[in-house]
């Protein structure tokens, strides 16, 4: 992922919120967000996603909860070091769009 951020946590959510919004009424749309998120940001939004920034868009398929999972560390015997164990704990990669650093959406 890049270090350079190319929006705002406003404006980020922002276009999640239109993004959603959309895909809630709109089954083609709804389609590209889960195989192409870049192109449903670009299409809804007008914005260009970097190509080195991975959105990850899951359906919710009528679950009463979804649980985001952080990153898998393979940690065979390895101590963590503070970046992993922040990265972890503080949700870093969520920028915004679950509700906080739970790494819970609903």
């Amino acid at each position: 992922m890049s270090n350079e951020i190319f929006l705002s946590s406003d404006e980020i959510q922002a276009v999640v919120q239109r993004v959603q919004t959309r895909a809630a009424t709109d089954a083609d749309f709804r389609a590209l967000c889960l195989a192409d998120p870049a192109a449903a940001a670009k299409e809804e939004a007008g914005v260009d996603v970097p190509a080195d920034f991975t959105i990850n868009v899951v359906d919710n398929n009528n679950a009463d909860l979804t649980v985001v999972l952080p990153d898998f560390v393979d940690a065979a015997g390895e101590e963590l070091s503070d970046a992993d164990l922040e990265a972890v704990a503080g949700g870093s990669r969520c920028g915004g769009s679950c509700g906080g650093s739970s790494g819970i959406c609903s």
